[in-house]
């Protein structure tokens, strides 16, 4: 059977289909790997599961592989036990706290060309069956800035402020004057609102990943940054459902 790219938690795996592109369930779950050809096999539950990506892999986009040994229910088989992938070793997973159940997860870049410059900002936001994708042109401005703003943009997809949401981005200046106390010599105003709009959502946080590392969505989210730089354009874009709804399996 063949494979499509799927998230996992926030991680992007490769999961089991049939030809049609929806998600192979045997015996309750779902075939997935974290690697195409480390030889290991895990399982996951369907509703853990959306697809990133609707395009259809070939068959041996995988490698055979043996089964790992279940470890705890609601994971991927074999999940913090021996030979499972280590949190974060994963080629661009940088997650280090698990992902509540039922969080919403976004993607969000910024890019700009020259420094200052035309900008854009790019955000993918997975919020069960649903994806929206959204591209805007934000004029002349700075790297830094369409950083912000995609961070500004991803909370502005989610307005339920008790929900929990994981932003991914691969800004360390955002974290860091976000997150980690840095002193904002720059871009005060916009910074300051992006303070208190996490202040006002306890469960939401930031999570670095790693730029042009190969993580799909992230690179999603850039692509449509540059699209609005190169277009000039804004876009909304929102896909209803994958073949998998985790509010409804």
């Amino acid at each position: 059977m063949p494979w499509v790219r799927a998230l996992l938690r926030g991680q992007t795996v490769y999961a089991r289909v049939d030809a049609a592109g929806s998600l192979a369930v045997e015996e309750g779950g779902v075939e997935i790997r974290y690697k195409p050809h480390d030889g290991r096999r895990y399982k996951a539950r369907p509703d853990n599961l959306t697809i990133a990506d609707p395009k259809v892999l070939p068959d041996d986009t995988c490698g055979p592989a043996e089964p790992v040994v279940k470890a705890r229910a609601g994971e991927a088989e074999g999940a913090g036990g021996a030979g499972a992938p280590r949190k974060g070793a994963a080629r661009g997973t940088a997650a280090a706290a698990p992902v509540p159940e039922g969080a919403v997860i976004v993607y969000a870049d910024g890019a700009c060309s020259g420094n200052p410059g035309p900008a854009g900002l790019g955000v993918v936001v997975i919020d069960g069956g649903q994806r929206i994708e959204r591209s805007e042109y934000l004029g002349t401005g700075t790297n830094n800035i369409a950083e912000l703003t995609a961070i500004l943009r991803a909370l502005e997809e989610v307005p339920e402020p008790e929900r929990p949401i994981v932003i991914h981005t691969d800004s360390q200046y955002s974290i860091g004057v976000l997150q980690k106390g840095w002193k904002a010599k720059a871009n005060a105003e916009l910074v300051a609102s992006l303070r208190g709009a996490l202040a006002s959502r306890p469960r939401a946080r930031l999570v670095y990943v790693p730029g042009h590392a190969g993580v799909l969505l992230n690179e999603r989210a850039d692509a449509l940054a540059r699209e609005a730089v190169r277009e000039r354009a804004t876009r909304r874009t929102v896909y209803p459902g994958s073949s998998v709804d985790p509010r409804s399996a």
